[in-house]
């Protein structure tokens, strides 16, 4: 698992209480207290996915492509999501074990069912339910 699902929320939570005021990607990175490179790393991915507008320039910055409302938290996962939440075992099974000719085909099962049981939790909250949360 990496860090990248706190940081997107974070960004989008941020951009949430922020309205329709631009925020700048230095301010967002001073927030999460990161490189601003990484940030802007972020940011760029959650704009080609539609969730973070951009207006270019020195009066430039970031609000939220859409309604509070309409992003849930499992748009967030599923935009940073690179890999399942349990890792990925780096190794080949043998092939001749009666566990290691299954072992992969049934973890894939596995975690199938864990993503749809965490899209499905993810997916009950949005930006604006999770922003409300903060003062």
């Amino acid at each position: 698992m990496n860090g990248r699902f706190p940081i997107a929320l974070h960004i989008l939570t941020l951009l949430s209480k922020s309205g329709e005021e631009l925020t700048s990607s230095d301010y967002i990175a001073g927030s999460i207290n990161i490189n601003p490179a990484l940030a802007r790393k972020e940011i760029s991915n959650l704009r080609n996915l539609g969730l973070i507008s951009s207006k270019e320039g020195k009066s430039g910055g970031y609000t939220l492509g859409k309604s509070a409302k309409q992003i849930t938290l499992a748009d967030v996962y599923q935009a940073v999501k690179n890999q399942p939440v349990l890792g990925v075992a780096k190794n080949t099974p043998n092939p001749d074990c009666p566990v290691g000719k299954q072992i992969n085909k049934k973890i894939d099962e596995l975690y199938i069912d864990l993503d749809k049981t965490l899209l499905k939790k993810l997916g009950s909250i949005s930006i604006e339910d999770f922003a409300n949360q903060f003062d």
